[in-house]
């Protein structure tokens, strides 16, 4: 896997957010979803409706198993819960209401069949809006994942939470990863809500 950064500035977000609008609402919840909740790419494409609505209502967290947690582990098949915040909410519902979707259809369904959409595909979207909106570096579907953690970090949330999140085995292991330095000087805001 090639390595990519986080993006770091609020405004490259919202500029994303703001092309990815245009195109298609499902390509807008990918980006806010994955950098709202840090779940991998892979995971995200295999969501299905059912797995983010009871059918009513949004549900509060998506529950996903867990198979990385490593040969050595005893929980190798745990279950982990990513809290859907206001702004994946808000997203959820907007693209609800310009779609008919049964429960069992993939979430980011392609336009082509009723699987999901590829890695492949998901790596244009992300890459594509990136440049449109003239962010330099290496921008790809690990990015999303990269963003959430890097803001929760510069946020308040505490580097142990994060790293339990990517089952990473160190904090100098998780901020490497974030593209913090150690020693680094950091602003903490107690805010996540991208």
């Amino acid at each position: 896997m090639e390595y990519v950064d986080p993006i770091k500035d609020i405004k490259s977000i919202n500029k994303i957010k703001e092309i990815l609008k245009r195109q298609s609402q499902r390509d807008l919840l990918l980006f806010v979803l994955g950098i709202n909740t840090g779940i991998r790419v892979s995971d995200l494409l295999s969501l299905r409706i059912s797995d983010v609505s009871d059918g009513k209502e949004i549900k509060e967290f998506i529950y996903i198993n867990d198979l990385n947690n490593g040969a050595d582990s005893k929980n190798s098949n745990e279950q982990k819960a990513y809290f859907l915040n206001n702004s994946v909410k808000k997203e959820l519902r907007k693209y609800f209401s310009q779609h008919d979707f049964t429960e069992c259809d993939f979430l980011f369904k392609s336009k082509k069949n009723n699987q999901p959409i590829t890695r492949q595909q998901a790596y244009r979207i992300i890459n594509s809006a990136a440049k449109e909106a003239g962010i330099e570096g290496k921008i790809g579907t690990h990015t999303l994942r990269k963003t959430f953690g890097y803001h929760a970090y510069r946020k308040g949330i505490a580097i142990s939470i994060i790293m339990s999140i990517y089952n990473h085995h160190s904090s100098a292991e998780t901020l490497r990863y974030l593209g913090i330095e150690r020693g680094q000087k950091q602003l903490i805001k107690v805010d996540v809500n991208l």
